[in-house]
């Protein structure tokens, strides 16, 4: 995974890891859509993702807390949110965390 070295702390991230439940029909239209509009909210700062063996690992990043906020009331987000719990994810786990410092090292 390449992780994002062009954002300056403090910022926020919001750690999203699920794994595909068993109604999938109509997800893939909503996970472009979802994304295009988080892309347009204000406060977002970007974002990276990872499948492996099904799990998936979606990383979202945010100038502050009222930027997530903001997102998670969205009416869409909503939606997809009640996508998710009704079959589109066999489980899913969010986290949001403040990034205060960060460091990278390159061999």
């Amino acid at each position: 995974m390449n992780f994002r070295k062009d954002l300056e702390a403090p910022y926020y991230a919001v750690v999203f890891s699920s794994e595909p439940g068993p109604e999938r029909e109509g997800y893939a239209e909503a996970d472009q859509k979802t994304l295009e509009l988080a892309m347009q909210m204000p406060g977002y700062l970007g974002h990276e993702s990872r499948t492996e063996g099904g799990a998936v690992l979606f990383i979202s990043y945010w100038k502050d807390l009222e930027s997530i906020a903001n997102w998670r009331k969205h009416p869409y987000h909503q939606e997809a949110i009640q996508g998710g719990k009704s079959g589109w994810y066999k489980w899913y786990h969010s986290q949001v965390c403040k990034v205060e410092r960060q460091q990278f090292f390159e061999y």
